[in-house]
């Protein structure tokens, strides 16, 4: 995969990952999902500035659900974004929390982990901010299956599923990070997202 192609899928999926609340209630398609695939293609191959993409929830979804399969990071299925407005996002995932608990044990009878096995819901509400070519998460809260997850514990996950090659400590929610093929800012509101490079 083309590298900028890599990078705005990385960006797709961090988000699904560090603004994972509710299951998108759109119907997804393949169909929606090539239409984004084929956005993200020409996404990276623009040359000029001010171009501007809208991607719907639809189509977010439809991608996660058909053609980013083999770009979510092993131990994660599943995953929906609902866009909500003014940067929120909420979303939801399957996480195998056996394979996480392998590294990271459970800490005791207060920790909502312990009581979990198998492959278990996480969800979160968060804003994506982004100006100038970088973006920032602000995740407002997180859960597994339903129950307070600390945002500490959320971000070692976050963490602990999108390690890489190139990036072993995975990717930290709380700092910024550069947009990719030339990305400028992207713009969340009701249903969709307008990405403005």
């Amino acid at each position: 995969m083309h590298r900028s192609s890599w990078r705005i899928a990385s960006i797709v999926l961090l988000a699904t990952i560090a603004c994972v609340s509710n299951p998108a209630t759109a119907l997804v398609s393949r169909e929606e999902g090539d239409r984004l695939q084929v956005k993200f293609k020409a996404m990276t191959q623009v040359g000029t500035s001010h171009a501007r993409t809208t991607i719907t929830e639809a189509e977010l979804n439809s991608y996660l659900a058909f053609n980013a399969q083999e770009k979510i990071p092993h131990g994660l299925s599943n995953p929906s974004i609902r866009m909500l407005k003014q940067g929120q996002l909420s979303g939801r995932v399957l996480v195998d929390i056996d394979d996480y608990k392998r590294v990271h044990p459970a800490k005791g009878l207060t920790d909502p982990l312990t009581y979990a096995f198998g492959r278990v819901p996480v969800t979160a509400r968060g804003t994506l901010r982004s100006y100038a070519g970088k973006g920032q998460f602000q995740l407002a809260s997180a859960e597994i299956m339903g129950l307070p997850l600390p945002k500490a514990v959320f971000q070692q996950m976050v963490s602990f599923f999108t390690r890489t090659r190139e990036s072993p400590s995975g990717f930290d929610i709380n700092a910024p990070f550069d947009l990719p093929a030339k990305i400028r800012q992207i713009s969340v509101n009701r249903a969709q997202a307008v990405v403005i490079q």
